[in-house]
C-alpha cells in the first residue's frame, strides 16, 4: 500500500537541500508526484528561479536543465517580475516517474537577483519487494560520480 508524504522548504540562491529518504535495507521506494514553486516575496521582488531535484549530491549548482542527465529527477522554472507576474503553475515543472530509494537533493539558482524561493514536493511512498529494491539500489549506485 502506498502513501503520500510531502516536503517543503525555503532555499537560497546557489544552495542545496538534502531530503533524507534512505533506509537501512532500501525497502521503501519513492516517486515524485507533485512539485510546486513560489517566490519568497511574490509580487514584491523580481526573480527567475530554477529548482532541480537530483538523485545525487551536486558539487556544482547551476541553472542549466539537461534532461539527458540520468541523475536529474525534476526541474522547475518560475519567472517573476514586479511588472509582469506569470501565474505559478505546474506547466513550468517537469518530473520523471522514476522510483528511487535513496536521499534526494534539491538545488536552486535565481538567475536574476539572487532571491530565495519556496518549494513543495509530494512523494508517493511504496514498499519495494526484493527485485524492485535491487533495481532501485543498482540505479543509485550507477549514478554516483
Amino acid at each position: 500500500m502506498s502513501r503520500i508524504i510531502s516536503f517543503r522548504g525555503l532555499i537560497g540562491d546557489g544552495e542545496q537541500d538534502t531530503i533524507v529518504l534512505h533506509t537501512t535495507n532500501g525497502s521503501l521506494g519513492y516517486r515524485i508526484i507533485k512539485m510546486q514553486l513560489i517566490p519568497e516575496f511574490p509580487g514584491v521582488s523580481s526573480q527567475e528561479s530554477v529548482v532541480k531535484i537530483y538523485k545525487t549530491e551536486q558539487t556544482t549548482i547551476d541553472a542549466t536543465v539537461d534532461f539527458s542527465d540520468n541523475r536529474l529527477l525534476a526541474a522547475g522554472y518560475v519567472p517573476h517580475t514586479q511588472s509582469f507576474r506569470q501565474d505559478i503553475s505546474t506547466d513550468s515543472v517537469i518530473f520523471d516517474n522514476e522510483i528511487f530509494n535513496q536521499d534526494i537533493y534539491v538545488t536552486h539558482v535565481d538567475v536574476s537577483v539572487g532571491e530565495r524561493t519556496n518549494y513543495y514536493i509530494e512523494l508517493e511512498q511504496m514498499p519495494l519487494d526484493l527485485n524492485e529494491n535491487t533495481v532501485a539500489t543498482l540505479k543509485d549506485i550507477r549514478n554516483v560520480a
